[in-house]
C-alpha cells in the first residue's frame, strides 16, 4: 500500500470518529431541553435508556439526592443523654474519639431513659479525618446518644476542622470540678483518719483497765476420807490419768451333780 493511500485512509477514518462523535454530541443536547429526574441506584429503572436522556447532573448544593437511612456518616454526640462510660473509645479500631473524664462529688443528673450520670465530660472529641465509619461506637453506646447523621459533606480546607468537639465543660469549669473532686477525696481521706486514730485511742484505753477478780480454785483430788495427801502424791494424782479397771475371765458355772436315785 502506498503512502497516498495510507494518508487518505486516516483522513477518512478521523473524518468518521468525528461525525460519531458529533453525533452522540448533539443527541445528548438535543435531550437537554429536559432534566432527569432524581433517581436512587435501588430503582429498577435507573440504568433504563428512556429514563436516563436529558439533564442528570444536580445543581449541588441547591438539590441533592436523597441520603439512605441506614447510611453511615458524619459522627453526633447527644451529650445530655451521654454517661461518658468510655466503651465507645476502647471499640474503636482507629482511636479518632478522644474523652477527659472527671467524677463528680454526687449524681450529675440522668439520661432520656434514666440511666445516672456520675461523670462530667471535660474532653469529648471526634476527630472525622480518622475515622473509618465502622459504626462500632454506635453500636456498643449504651443510651444510643453517639449516632451517624446523614451529613456526608463536611469536607474543609484545614483537616484540624475535622474534629469536633461535644463536651460538656469549659476549660474553666473543669479545672473547678475538677478541683471539687480532690478536695472532697482530701476531706474523705481526713475522716478516715480521724476514724482510725479515735479507734486506736478507745482500744488503748480499754486494754490499760486492769481486769476484775477472777479467784481460783484448787483441783478436788479424790481420796479417802481423813487421809491428808502430800505435795508430790497431789501432783501425781492430778497429772497421771486413771488407770481402767481390768475385767474379770470368764468363770464358768456348773451345776451341783445330784445323788443317784434308789431304787
Amino acid at each position: 500500500m502506498s503512502a497516498i493511500s495510507l494518508y487518505f485512509k486516516a483522513i477518512l477514518s478521523g473524518v468518521q470518529s468525528t461525525r460519531n462523535g458529533m453525533a452522540l454530541t448533539w443527541k445528548h443536547a438535543w435531550s437537554a431541553r429536559k432534566s432527569r429526574k432524581v433517581q436512587q441506584v435501588q430503582d429498577p429503572q435507573y440504568f433504563s435508556a428512556s429514563e436516563n436522556t436529558g439533564i442528570f447532573t444536580l445543581e449541588y448544593p441547591q438539590q441533592t439526592i436523597p441520603v439512605p437511612v441506614n447510611g453511615r456518616y458524619q459522627l453526633h454526640n447527644e451529650m445530655d443523654d451521654c454517661i461518658v462510660c468510655d466503651k465507645c473509645v476502647k471499640v474503636c479500631p482507629v482511636d479518632c474519639i478522644e474523652i477527659d473524664p472527671i467524677k463528680a462529688t454526687g449524681l450529675v443528673g440522668t439520661t432520656s431513659d434514666g440511666s445516672p450520670i456520675r461523670l462530667y465530660a471535660a474532653k469529648f472529641d471526634i476527630d472525622m479525618s480518622k475515622c473509618c465509619f465502622c459504626g462500632l461506637c454506635t453500636t456498643v453506646c449504651p443510651t444510643e446518644c453517639l449516632t451517624m447523621t446523614s451529613e456526608y459533606d463536611f469536607s474543609v480546607f484545614d483537616v484540624k476542622e475535622h474534629t469536633f468537639g461535644f463536651a460538656n465543660l469549659t476549660k474553666e469549669q473543669a479545672d473547678e470540678k475538677r478541683m471539687l473532686y480532690e478536695q472532697f477525696v482530701a476531706e474523705k481521706e481526713a475522716m478516715k483518719a480521724s476514724a482510725s486514730v479515735s479507734t486506736e485511742i478507745s482500744d488503748q484505753k480499754e486494754g490499760d483497765e486492769k481486769p476484775a477478780f477472777k479467784p481460783s480454785f484448787k483441783p478436788k483430788i479424790p481420796g479417802t476420807q481423813g487421809e491428808e495427801s502430800t505435795p508430790s502424791e497431789i501432783e501425781n494424782k492430778v497429772t497421771e490419768p486413771e488407770k481402767p479397771v481390768a475385767k474379770p475371765a470368764f468363770k464358768p458355772s456348773f451345776k451341783p451333780k445330784m445323788p443317784p436315785k434308789s431304787q
